[in-house]
């Protein structure tokens, strides 16, 4: 097994519902990380809680990231759907864009931030 830096641990992969989501901020300062995990079956996702159409974050309550039947994320405020897998709007006032990616290892059953993954922290 390797040395797993326990600084980049978002969770465990047995702690995501399946199909379910959270959300996590990593790092520290004015602009740290704010994201959320979403797991399918074995899938784990990770992305920028950060709205394509007007920048904002994508839940309202904590960790409702996912439409009643669980098989989108949804866009509390304007009602945007984007795929668990890609991140891709499929309904909604930005169809076409996508969620940020943020780059993620599962390792040993947990899930784990990936390298420079704090790069996507930013104002915008």
């Amino acid at each position: 097994m390797t040395d797993i830096d326990l600084s980049r641990v978002l969770c465990r992969v047995r702690d995501l519902a399946s199909p379910g989501a959270r959300a996590f901020t990593a790092g520290t300062g004015e602009w740290p990380l704010r994201g959320f995990l979403v797991r399918r079956g074995t899938s784990v996702q990770a992305f920028v809680n950060h709205c394509p159409h007007q920048g904002h974050p994508l839940n309202l309550r904590p960790d409702a990231f996912l439409t009643p039947d669980r098989s989108l994320i949804l866009c509390s405020s304007h009602g945007a759907l984007f795929e668990i897998e890609t991140g891709l709007c499929v309904a909604g006032p930005c169809v076409g864009h996508s969620l940020k990616r943020i780059p993620i290892v599962v390792e040993a059953g947990l899930v784990l931030l990936g390298d420079r993954a704090e790069d996507l922290a930013s104002p915008d």
